[in-house]
């Protein structure tokens, strides 16, 4: 237990995770601006499905022995684009998530189980690894990471406006199923990005959490983004330097910290509400 909070193995160990580290601040840039999206979109149970294909196409590159990087971003990238084909009705979404969550998470194991390297990088490819980012995965990473603040800040109004009133906005001419298809993309990418940092069973606690906690505070679009990011960022970089000294998941760390902001921001709203 005193590993724990051994703060001085946590300062020796900097020097060898600031490749980590710039990952986990840049993820966490891009899934506070997606995630207020996300939430007003109801899309949380899709980025779980999402993250189920990533899991799958991580699952395959170690097989095949390519970087895991590129598998999860080509696997994020296919369910996204099945989601956003095979969704076309809003009573449809949660039973085509479903069946692709199922197909994924069948076919991930299946790789796995085939895969005779070592063990630990199943266990990463699930719960994330603290020095599982190497250099090239890092220019992989913030390089895709631009390209989702690029496209979001291109679409980000008809998007916000699409995603409060859709049907408003296809009064107005504004282009909803495509944009639902492009957003589905960005997800699918931020959550590649994420499962090598938190694996791809917790992806939630980066792409939901944060936002979730940030609309329980501020109604404001512009201050629940902000919040958003805030919290992303603390959650998973208090996360990684919490995990350091004992060596473990930085997952469960990245969680603890994540939920505990949501907890602190429910009670909040909570005594506002009594307040008012």
């Amino acid at each position: 237990m005193e590993n724990f909070f051994d703060f001085r193995l946590t300062v020796e160990l900097l020097g060898y995770v600031q490749p980590m580290l710039i990952a986990g601040a840049v993820l966490g840039l891009v899934a506070g601006l997606l995630g207020p999206l996300v939430v007003t979109r109801k899309m949380a149970f899709a980025v779980h499905g999402t993250s189920e294909l990533a899991f799958t196409g991580g699952a395959a590159a170690l097989l095949i022995g390519i970087g895991v990087g590129y598998g999860a971003l080509a696997g994020s990238v296919i369910a996204a684009l099945l989601l956003g084909l095979l969704s076309r009705r809003d009573s449809d979404r949660d039973s085509v998530i479903g069946a692709i969550l199922a197909f994924g998470l069948g076919l991930g194991v299946l790789f796995l189980a085939l895969y005779k390297g070592r063990a630990a990088n199943k266990f990463g490819l699930l719960t994330g690894q603290v020095v599982s980012v190497g250099s090239t995965d890092l220019w992989l990473l913030i390089g895709s990471s631009v390209a989702v603040l690029a496209v979001l800040a291109f679409i980000y109004r008809p998007l916000h406006f699409a995603s409060v009133d859709a049907a408003v906005a296809v009064a107005r001419g504004v282009p909803v199923r495509t944009l639902s298809v492009v957003f589905a993309v960005l997800v699918g990418v931020a959550t590649a990005l994420s499962v090598q940092l938190v694996g791809a069973l917790l992806v939630l606690s980066l792409m939901i959490t944060p936002a979730a906690a940030a609309s329980r505070v501020t109604a404001s679009p512009l201050k629940a983004t902000v919040l958003a990011v805030v919290f992303a960022e603390v959650s998973v970089l208090g996360g990684m330097l919490l995990s350091l000294a004992p060596g473990m998941p930085v997952s469960a760390f990245v969680t603890a910290v994540s939920f505990f902001i949501y907890l602190v921001c429910r009670l909040m709203s909570g005594k506002r509400e009594r307040v008012q």
